[in-house]
This record gives C-alpha cells, sequence and structure tokens, in this order.
C-alpha cells in the first residue's frame, strides 16, 4: 500500500483561554482529526467560520504546536521536529492564506516577495533565481512588467496570483490553501480554481484546500 503524503492521526490543537477558580478553561481548536492525503490529490477541507480549519491547516506547517496526535509526512513523524528540522521540509510544504495583501510585504517589491523562498533555500545564483520567478509568475498569469511592481498597485486578484507564484516557486509536494478565494469577487473565484487546478496538474502537487 502506497504511504500516504500527509497523515494526521487524532491531532488536538487546544488553547488555554483564562482561569477560573484556579482552573484553566481551554478552547478546543481541533479535537482528535484524522486525515490522509496522497501525491497529487486535491482534499477538500469544508467547515464553518472559527471551527478549527486554519488553526490544523497551520497545525500542520508546525506553526502551531499541536496538543497530541501524530503529523506525518512521506511516513516520517514530523510532530515533534524543531525550527531546524522543519526547515527543509518547508520548501516541501507551502501555505497560501486568504488575504493576499496581508500576506506580502507592502515595503517589497513582487520580485523580492517571489524570490523569497529561493534566497532562503540559498541553491541558486542571482541570475537563476530572477528566471525562476519569470517563469513562475507567467504561469500564474504575470508577465514581467509586474516583477517592479508592489502589492498597493495591484488588484486583489493579481495579488493573491503572487502569492500562490511565490508558494509554487520551490515546487512544493503539498500546498495548504487556507481559503484563497473567500476575499476575490465570484469571477476572480473561478480563475482562481481553474489556476490551483492547472499547478496541481503540472507541479503534480497536493493541495489541501481550506474552504
Amino acid at each position: 500500500m502506497e504511504t500516504p503524503l500527509l497523515e494526521i492521526r487524532d491531532v488536538k490543537k487546544y488553547f488555554p483561554v483564562k482561569k477560573v477558580h484556579g482552573k484553566e478553561i481551554t478552547v478546543k481548536a481541533v479535537d482528535s482529526i484524522n486525515l490522509k492525503i496522497n501525491q497529487g490529490e486535491i482534499v477538500g477541507l469544508v467547515g464553518e467560520s472559527g471551527c478549527g480549519k486554519s488553526t490544523l491547516g497551520k497545525s500542520i506547517l508546525k506553526l502551531h504546536e499541536i496538543t497530541g496526535g501524530q503529523i506525518l509526512f512521506h511516513g516520517e513523524d514530523i510532530t515533534n521536529y524543531n525550527e531546524r528540522q522543519m526547515r527543509p521540509l518547508r520548501e516541501k510544504i507551502q501555505i497560501i492564506f486568504q488575504d493576499p495583501y496581508a500576506s506580502l510585504n507592502p515595503k517589497k517589491k513582487i520580485v523580492q516577495s517571489v524570490m523569497a523562498p529561493l534566497d532562503v533555500a540559498g541553491k541558486y545564483t542571482k541570475e537563476e533565481k530572477l528566471e525562476k520567478v519569470r517563469k513562475i509568475l507567467r504561469e500564474v498569469g504575470l508577465s514581467d512588467k509586474y516583477l517592479e511592481k508592489y502589492p498597493h498597485e495591484m488588484s486583489g486578484g493579481q495579488r493573491q496570483r503572487v502569492a500562490i507564484a511565490r508558494a509554487f516557486a520551490m515546487k512544493p509536494k503539498l500546498l495548504i490553501a487556507d481559503e484563497p478565494i473567500a476575499s476575490l469577487d465570484v469571477t476572480t473565484q473561478a480563475q482562481m480554481v481553474r489556476l490551483f487546478r492547472h499547478l496541481q496538474r503540472e507541479h503534480d502537487c497536493a493541495i489541501l484546500f481550506i474552504a
């Protein structure tokens, strides 16, 4: 049987809220969740606002430390990985957030934002990084003229394309899409869904699509 790309087993994430009469009160944001995603698969995670979907997505990337359970990537238990151990995995697991304006540095040009994960990887020359940025921007439908623009000079849909380009720059194996189209108008939402499907096929990337 094929090993799942991602498997989460009985994952819990509780947040302490306050103490009442000396007893700590907690919010169970994620409570005993099990999930498997295979290579190249798209899985939808659907639920009401505030039910813990985004918390689960961030917990997979260990942006939150889980309260209990296990997280396995390619069969490897990463539950207790520290920041140093997670660093190489962050090339393989990327996340896109709902608000592209909040996730892009307003002081950085688009070329700098998309190039950031390539800079962190430290594997490429300046020329190689620039060519990769141009290529992935073209894949998401943005020409070279956007390289020198700032986020505030672009529409919401264009900014989300930049966020998608940045996530795919390192050719991840798993993309966590955290309500990536919720803030867009209906026409742009349809374009983004088609774009995700195209990139998923081209890059053989699994997607956890939170909605």
